[in-house]
């Protein structure tokens, strides 16, 4: 496994990591993702990702109840959670959701409690909330840091303006500002990773833990002939994900992107997931399974990063033409 700082911080995430949206407690149960998370472990992963919102809460309670099994030693690993959804869905209340002080503080106790641990590593706001003056996020940001509760904060899905003003609040009050984003990035969603973010990354340092490297599965080729039962966007209340991932433009660009592939000796899957790695403003990429074969398929995207030449790049950009058209100044 390759490690890889956290933007400019001193902690070392492995370059692969594992998360939970969608596949705890909806996709899958408590052994089999005992046994995922054993596998992912044992080959060099020390990042688990979860949210408030994943599942309603029951995401975080159900790895809660893996890592308890297991015993690992607390230091080994890292452990993460976000907070903006609220939990309860349809039944929050105004203060259960957002960025509020009040809520910020009570997600974070309630995200330990389902987790059963004493920290979190990594705690995210998920989204940015208009709403919610930006000073009043970073002082209870900083605020959780100082009480233990957390070691580093980020943002997820934030726009670059957004976190160099939470920088700026952070510089001007000598607080500690967002260490890290988890943006989507893959290889038909670009633009933060490959534009937006640019100068905070040259300004201030961006650990970045990408989600969806494999666009839900639509860059593994599984949607190339029809829906398959039981996928990520056949599931209830997915339907938004459907109308974002099963387009006839982008699954033909996939097909052409699978014969590469095979040329390479590699699956779609880990090709797609290399990719991601080649940037080096990325560091670490979720990794989602609901199988052993699933997973160890996409573990082998370590293997298949060295393969990626500025040549196979080159015919990849061709293939997809997502490449996102900087500023000419």
């Amino acid at each position: 496994m390759e490690y890889r700082r956290m933007g400019r911080t001193g902690l070392q995430l492995s370059a692969l990591s594992f998360g939970s949206w969608v596949t705890f407690h909806k996709q899958i149960e408590d052994q089999t993702a005992d046994t995922l998370m054993g596998m992912a472990y044992d080959a060099g992963i020390n990042f688990f990702d979860n949210a408030e919102v994943y599942a309603s809460g029951e995401s975080e309670k159900m790895m809660g109840r893996v890592l308890q099994q297991k015993n690992w030693d607390r230091t080994s690993y890292v452990l993460s959670s976000k907070a903006y959804f609220g939990w309860r869905g349809k039944n929050n209340k105004p203060n259960q959701t957002g960025l509020s002080r009040k809520h910020l503080t009570e997600a974070c106790n309630e995200a330990l409690q389902r987790l059963q641990t004493d920290y979190l590593d990594l705690y995210f706001c998920h989204r940015p909330d208009k709403q919610v003056p930006i000073e009043e996020v970073v002082w209870t940001m900083n605020t959780l840091i100082q009480q233990g509760k957390i070691l580093y904060w980020g943002t997820s899905e934030w726009s670059g303006v957004e976190i160099m003003e939470a920088h700026r609040v952070a510089r001007d009050n000598r607080l500690i500002g967002p260490s890290m984003e988890q943006p989507q990035y893959n290889l038909f969603e670009r633009h933060k990773m490959e534009n937006d973010y640019l100068e905070v990354f040259k300004n201030v340092g961006l650990g970045t833990t990408i989600w969806s490297p494999l666009a839900s599965g639509l860059l593994t080729g599984k949607y190339n002939n029809g829906i398959p039962d039981g996928s990520r966007i056949s599931l209830p209340g997915f339907e938004w994900l459907k109308d974002s991932v099963y387009v006839e433009s982008k699954i033909e660009k996939v097909k052409k992107l699978g014969e590469l592939a095979n040329e390479l000796g590699q699956s779609l899957a880990a090709i797609s997931i290399a990719w991601t790695l080649k940037n080096p403003n990325v560091s670490t990429t979720i990794l989602g399974a609901t199988s052993k074969e699933q997973l160890e398929q996409n573990l082998q995207a370590l293997d298949a990063l060295p393969l990626l030449t500025e040549e196979v790049m080159g015919k990849i950009e061709v293939i997809m033409e997502t490449k996102p058209v900087l500023p000419q100044w």
